[in-house]
């Protein structure tokens, strides 16, 4: 078990660890579709931060990276296939972290913050534009802010 979850409930740890996988598919389905770039593109940035995490949130990013791909599968299947409904339901999940991320750590909560919102700049990134670039559409930059999550740096 990660050091700063110690104390937190066990549905606590579910929100956090789902995080990533709730960020990439608001972000991805911004725009109503969640395409093979985008699901693509969550994948191997997930992979990537296990390694390349900020130093704090590696381990945090090997447990989540272990069932990643099958979460963010699913949950695309569970969640509404309409936009609105499915980001009403995502917002409210990453609304949770607000009581949480309170719980742990500072310096982890601010590390995780900032790593949820470099996720979800490089999944909107990841379709369309010239080679990529000028490549976020305007539904994702409405939500690339993650401003349903309070900035635990402000608190």
């Amino acid at each position: 078990m990660i050091q700063e979850f110690e104390n937190l409930r066990d549905d606590e740890v579910q929100v956090l660890l789902n995080a990533p996988i709730h960020v990439a598919i608001l972000i991805a389905g911004a725009d109503g579709n969640i395409d093979k770039t985008e699901r693509r593109e969550a994948v191997e940035v997930a992979h990537s931060k296990q390694g390349r995490a900020r130093e704090q949130l590696v381990e945090y990013y090997k447990l989540v990276g272990q069932s990643f791909e099958e979460k963010f599968n699913r949950m695309i299947d569970e969640l509404p296939g309409d936009a609105d409904e499915r980001n009403k339901v995502i917002t409210s999940e990453l609304r949770k972290l607000n009581f949480i991320l309170p719980k742990v750590d500072k310096n982890f909560s601010v590390k995780l913050y900032a790593s949820l919102k470099d996720l979800a700049k490089k999944i909107a990134e990841a379709s369309g534009g010239i080679l990529g670039y000028l490549s976020v559409s305007y539904e994702e930059s409405k939500l690339i802010e993650l401003r349903m999550i309070n900035d635990p740096e402000k608190k």
